[in-house]
Parts: structure tokens; sequence; C-alpha cells
């Protein structure tokens, strides 16, 4: 998987092929990135970890996960994936528009489920792990499908569908009660994600996040900490770290114009957080992962 899939907060990459709009990425961390930030999409997002341990959020919940957890996340959710103490972590992820199974309205599967799912009106667990009642249907679909994306025989879409519909035939024995959320509080930080991802490279106050919000600046420091567990500058700096980190590997470009182009004022600032971030100097980084690679 290329490191910039996850260089949005709001992802908008089309995944799949012409009107088939399915994919499987095999990914690592910390091996391919060291940390997927928050994000959505409107696709269906399924993470199958094959080994290692590692930590996901979803919609702000933390789940620690390992080899063979099947974790589920409706379109719309807030995700995150990031590398547990020094574990790595091998994990599958299918993707793919719920569009690509639903038929009109009057379908009864789409009246009755998808069309509830993608309005976020059922909800299940979200995450799946060998043992439970449903693993064994749940992760002998996944296996299917990655048996058939390994040849894509004649066919093959009709296949995937057939593996998608019992995945979800199972799922739909899991829903719950629907949950009322705190939508308001979900939508609010994803206006913010979304403003730190268009404009992350230029500078962005406390005052200028807390409009966005509608808030007054202590308001929206109190707002975002309790629900990231981290002060917005703590997250602003992360993610323009985060970002560095992915042109240092995949650019030329000198430390200092990354250091400009991610929004740090000064070269000093920017090496002092890098540092501690990932312990070594901006420079070790792309030298060390380049020789990884080589």
């Amino acid at each position: 998987m290329n490191i910039s899939e996850y260089e949005s907060s709001q992802e908008t990459k089309f995944h799949g092929h012409g009107d088939f709009p399915f994919n499987i990425y095999l990914c690592s961390i910390p091996l391919d990135f060291s940390i997927v930030p928050v994000h959505w999409h409107n696709d269906m997002e399924i993470i199958y970890i094959k080994k290692g341990k590692g930590k996901i959020t979803i919609n702000l919940i933390p789940f620690q996960v390992s080899q063979g957890d099947i974790m589920i996340v409706p379109p719309g959710q807030l995700h995150s994936i990031t590398q547990l103490s020094d574990y790595t972590m091998e994990y599958e992820n299918i993707i793919f528009q719920l569009s690509m199974l639903m038929a009109p309205l009057s379908d009864p599967c789409t009246q009755k489920f998808f069309e509830p799912l993608l309005q976020g009106k059922i909800r299940f667990d979200s995450q799946f792990s060998p043992g439970c009642a449903l693993y064994p249907a749940l992760s002998g679909c996944l296996n299917a499908m990655d048996e058939i994306c390994k040849t894509f025989p004649p066919g093959y879409q009709l296949a995937i569908k057939g593996q998608l519909f019992s995945f979800f035939y199972n799922l739909a024995r899991s829903v719950q009660a629907p949950q009322r959320p705190d939508n308001d509080a979900l939508n609010r930080l994803k206006d913010i994600l979304k403003y730190v991802e268009i404009n992350y490279h230029q500078k962005i106050s406390i005052a200028d996040a807390a409009k966005i919000c509608g808030f007054s600046k202590s308001h929206f420091m109190k707002f975002f900490k309790n629900n990231m567990s981290m002060s917005f500058t703590n997250y602003l700096n992360d993610y323009r770290l985060t970002m560095a980190a992915r042109l240092l590997l995949s650019s030329s470009e000198s430390v200092i114009t990354i250091a400009v182009n991610t929004g740090f004022e000064t070269l000093s600032y920017f090496n002092r957080l890098f540092r501690r971030k990932y312990q070594c100097t901006p420079t070790l980084f792309r030298k060390r992962n380049y020789n990884s690679e080589n």
C-alpha cells in the first residue's frame, strides 16, 4: 500500500477498479508508516489483523488488537491505527462501497440492513476475536476473499459479492439496539480534523480552530482534549510530523523545505519535535528507512 493512502483525514480515493469498488490492501505498522491518523471516509472498511499487535480507535473508542482480530468500521466513522509499544502489526484493509451490494430501496436487504447501516441507525460490535461465536463464519468469508483475490478468476466479482453477502448475513446476527452517540461532537471533530488536513502547512491558531467549531478558545481546548485525549496543539504538531515523515521518505526535498511545507516556522523547533517523536533526526530517519528498503 502506498504511504499516501492515509494522508487525508477524509479519504476520497476510489477503491477497486472500474465499476467494482472493492480492494484489499496489505499494510504494516510501523514498517509502512508509523501511524494512520484519525480519518474517515464514506466506504465500508474491515481491518483483519494477520500478525502482531496494535491499537485501533473507532469513533474515539480504543481497542487493543492482535492476530486474528476482525475490526468493523462502518461508513463515516472516525478511526485510526497506531503502534502498540514496540510491537509490529500486519493487517489487511478491506475497503469497498456498500452501493455495490445495494438494490433499489424496495429491496429488503437494502431497506432493512444496508440503508440503515449507511445512516448509522444500526450498530454491532466493532471487534470480533478468535473464540467468539461468529468468528469462524466471519473469518471464513475474509479468508475466501483472500484466495479469490490471489488470482482474480473469471467471474471473481460474483464470488466476492457472495462472500460479502455471507459476511453481512453473519454480522446481522449481532445487530444491537441503536445507541444515541453525540453526533454533534463527532461532527465538530470531523470539521476541525478536515480543517487541519487542508491547512496544516499554514499557521493555525487556537482561535482559528475554535472558530471552526463555534466555541470560545477555552471551551474548544477543553472539548478537544476531552474527546481526543491530547491538546489541539499536540495533535496539530503530531499531524505535521506525520506528514513530514512521509515526505522524508517519498521525496528528495531538503529537511528545511519539508519543515516549512508542513507548517513549522523554524527548523530548530521542527528538529526538536521530530527527535522527540521518532527518537532520531529527520536526516537519520530518512537514511535509516532508505537503507531498510534497499
